[in-house]
C-alpha cells in the first residue's frame, strides 16, 4: 500500500508532490531521481539520447515488443494518450525501452510495436547500454522462463515515466490510473512548462 501511495503522489505536479511528501509520508527508500544521460538506438536506426529531438515531453516505458502481459495494456494506453494529447495540440514522444535486446532489434522492433501500439518508438541497444538505462530509472528486469516457442518471458516495470524534452523527470504514471487521468496529468505538466 505504501508503494501505491508513493506512486500516486508522484503522479501529482511537482509542487503538490513536495507538499504531499513532506506532510503525508515519512522518509522512504522509494527513488525520485529517475532518468539521466543515455545513448540508445531507435527502431529506425537513429541514435537517441535522453533529450527528445523535437523537444517534446516524453512518455517512457520499459518493456518489450513480444510481451504478452503488461505491455499489451500499457503500450496501447501510451498510443491512446499520444493520440488524445495530439487532439489537444500537445505533441509527446512515446518511447519503449526494451528489456529484451536479443529479440527487440532495430529491424523487428518497429513492426512488432506497430501491431498493437501504433506511433510508439522503440529503443534498443547492447545489454550494457540497456542495463545502464534501467539503473537510471530504477527498473528491474528478470528473465522468468523461456516458453515452448523459445520466447523469453520477462518480469519488468509497469509505470510510464513522464520526462520533459531535455529528459528530466516530471512524474510517473502508475498503471492503476485511467487513460483519461493520465492525459490530464501530462497536459498539466505541458501547461506548466508553457507558462
Amino acid at each position: 500500500m505504501r508503494a501505491l501511495l508513493l506512486a500516486l503522489t508522484l503522479a501529482l505536479p511537482a509542487q503538490a508532490q513536495q507538499a504531499t511528501m513532506n506532510t503525508a509520508l515519512p522518509d522512504t527508500a522509494f527513488p525520485s531521481n529517475f532518468g539521466g544521460a543515455y545513448d540508445l538506438t531507435d527502431h529506425h536506426g537513429n541514435h537517441r539520447s535522453q533529450a527528445d529531438p523535437a523537444g517534446n515531453v516524453q512518455l517512457v516505458f520499459f518493456g518489450y515488443a513480444t510481451c504478452e502481459a503488461i505491455c499489451t495494456v500499457a503500450l496501447p494506453i501510451m498510443s491512446e494518450m499520444t493520440a488524445e494529447l495530439a487532439v489537444r495540440d500537445i505533441a509527446v514522444t512515446p518511447l519503449v525501452i526494451t528489456v529484451d535486446p536479443a529479440t527487440d532489434t532495430v529491424a523487428n522492433m518497429g513492426p512488432a510495436l506497430a501491431t498493437f501500439a501504433p506511433g510508439l518508438t522503440g529503443l534498443t541497444g547492447t545489454e550494457a547500454e540497456l542495463a545502464h538505462v534501467r539503473d537510471l530509472f530504477h527498473v528491474e528486469r528478470t528473465l522468468l522462463f523461456t516458453d515452448p516457442r523459445g520466447v523469453d518471458v520477462y518480469a519488468h516495470g509497469s509505470h510510464i515515466f513522464v520526462m520533459d524534452g531535455n529528459g528530466d523527470f516530471l512524474t510517473l504514471l502508475p498503471p492503476v490510473l485511467s487513460t483519461a487521468r493520465m492525459v490530464e496529468i501530462v497536459e498539466g505538466y505541458t501547461s506548466q512548462n508553457a507558462g
